[in-house]
């Protein structure tokens, strides 16, 4: 990698030229630019190929002989096919989530004006014909004041060790500040290549923007610097075709469609936090858990009691866990309106999410000052 801004590859529209003052780009503010890809099915190959428990072909190329027991499917990839990780880090509210669904084209993070919202590693997959690039969407490094802190800024440490790209995403609309210069020099000594990403460029001017890459660029050495707005598709597919250039020659890591490897019972906890997030505004972000406690199909389930509501919906029972009695108070609303509002936005996602109705039972509960307590955090899976 190059220091000089001349050799450091920054990554405007196709049809803008880098230069000073008020003409800083020139063409259109946001050309068309979409997270959306195509699939290796689309790539006009020869499909996928089943192998024998020995390895090989069957006799027609396709199906392996009967005597066969165990089969093994492998996506068809070419011989350049590229595969590999990125990890997205930031300080809180640098719009990592936001981005991450944008790049792989749905919504596998949840999202929030309240930094600090992603609490655990979440992956996306974005499919291409010739690459599929897993991203790594990790919390938000930050100087921690509680051991919660401290413990998601080890997640996102050790991350990093194991990843083939590194995506630093910095904000157009914030100057450069402290915190970036921090995880700047975190994450210098990385044996991976390190791409920026400066997010919201839909909400500034062009001179704006053209002045925040110049100060990204002297910020450190870095493999590419692309502005990127996550909101309007604004060059998310240019980034998409970076990070993909700095992945391994490697097959398929993941199956043909699949977006992401989180559990449902995670998801659908993080889509209850979500709608928490929004509810409660600036009052208790930080302070606030979302444990699923259980989930049960009437179809399978045999205790028969325990289902509540018509339809044979879902029955998903979820618990919001603050630290203080008064917190819960405030969770809760005035006669349960704030609870119910929480349940009918959650509710929502969940039911999309799983493609049927749901009945969704929420509980509000207190674990003082779980987020400094080390048994609190293990029963809250910290």
């Amino acid at each position: 990698m190059r220091s000089t801004m001349t050799d450091i590859p920054i990554r405007p529209p196709a049809d803008a030229g880098l230069v000073g003052g008020s003409d800083a780009f020139a063409g259109p503010d946001a050309p068309d630019g979409s997270g959306a890809s195509g699939s290796p099915d689309e790539s006009g190959g020869t499909g996928d190929r089943i192998l024998d428990d020995e390895g090989g072909a069957g006799p027609d190329g396709g199906t392996p002989p009967a005597s066969v027991r165990a089969r093994l499917v492998v996506p068809a990839s070419q011989e350049d096919f590229r595969a590999g990780f990125a990890c997205l880090v930031g300080r809180p509210n640098a719009g990592k989530s936001t981005l991450t669904n944008a790049l792989v084209g749905t919504k596998v993070a949840i999202t929030s004006g309240r930094p600090q919202t992603t609490r655990h590693n979440v992956r996306g997959v974005v499919h291409r014909e010739s690459s599929q690039l897993v991203l790594v969407d990790t919390p938000g490094l930050h100087r921690p004041r509680t051991l919660l802190g401290r413990r998601l800024n080890d997640l996102v440490r050790e991350t990093l060790v194991d990843v083939d790209a590194i995506v630093f995403c910095i904000p157009a609309n914030e100057k450069v500040g402290p915190g970036d210069r921090f995880i700047a020099r975190d994450i210098a000594a990385s044996h991976a290549p390190i791409v920026v990403a400066v997010t919201k460029a839909d909400t500034v001017s062009k001179e704006t923007l053209a002045a925040q890459l110049l100060a990204v660029d002297a910020l450190g050495r870095w493999a590419d610097i692309v502005p990127v707005s996550a909101r309007d598709g604004y060059q998310v597919d240019v980034l998409v075709d970076v990070l993909a250039s700095h992945l391994p020659l490697s097959p398929p890591l993941y199956p043909t469609g699949d977006v992401t490897d989180e559990p449902r019972a995670v998801m659908i906890g993080e889509l209850v936090r979500e709608a928490a997030l929004e509810e409660v505004r600036d009052e208790l972000p930080h302070s606030l858990a979302v444990v699923v406690d259980e989930i049960l199909d009437p179809a399978t389930d045999t205790t028969g009691s325990r289902v509540k509501g018509a339809g044979g919906r879902l029955q998903v029972r979820v618990s919001l866990v603050v630290e203080r009695d008064s917190q819960k108070a405030i969770m809760i609303g005035r006669g349960g309106s704030r609870l119910k509002e929480i349940g009918i936005v959650a509710r929502r996602g969940i039911e999309e999410l799983v493609g049927r109705k749901v009945y969704l039972d929420l509980h509000v509960r207190t674990a003082r000052d779980w987020q400094s307590d080390p048994k609190a955090l293990a029963r809250l899976g910290f």
